[in-house]
């Protein structure tokens, strides 16, 4: 792994080939730096079947917003798969070792909003316990109602849900990149 300059957010992101021990060592280097929110910032999710563009809520889920931009701008998704398809209901992805069960090397707090779990929803997987999150996230296929207030919703697409609705199981998240 090489690590490049340090971009807007002071960030070097990674390149090269990365284990899962990696990527847990580049998020514990990233995981407290500051990032300045903006409260206008946007996602691009480039994938090998198109580009998602997400606006990100800052100001309902600060710390999850910032997490995800730290974890983004260092390159820990870069090459990721999409580990998770439910027809009608979400992909997920994010995770280091591909099946559900991996995470940063460490968890970030819930933070409950009033964001619903509508069409192109972004919210943070967890397990059972709320503040079980870290870096694994999911896009909404549908209204999930069912999902509001039990997970954290922190974004949620402008442009590629058409993108989205044709990802499945193995697709690859390329590159998240952030722009204030």
């Amino acid at each position: 792994m090489k690590k490049g300059e340090p971009d807007a957010f002071g960030i070097g992101r990674y390149t090269g080939q990365s284990t899962v021990t990696d990527r847990q060592k580049i998020a514990a280097e990233v995981k407290d730096v500051e990032i300045p929110l903006a409260g206008t910032e946007k996602a691009t999710i480039e994938t090998n079947k198109g580009t998602i563009i997400a606006e990100l809520y800052s100001k309902d889920a600060p710390k999850t917003v910032a997490n995800f931009i730290r974890l983004s701008e260092s390159g820990f998704y870069d090459g990721l798969i999409w580990h998770r398809f439910e027809p009608g209901f979400v992909i997920q992805g994010g995770d280091p070792k591909g099946n559900g069960t991996g995470d940063a090397g460490y968890n970030i707090v819930f933070e409950k909003n009033s964001r619903k779990h509508e069409l192109g929803a972004l919210g943070v997987a967890r397990s059972e316990d709320p503040n079980s999150g870290s870096c694994q996230f999911y896009i909404c296929l549908s209204p999930q109602p069912g999902l509001d207030g039990s997970y954290v919703v922190f974004g949620k697409v402008l442009e590629g849900m058409d993108v989205a609705q044709k990802i499945r199981v193995g697709d690859e998240i390329t590159k998240i990149s952030i722009s204030k």
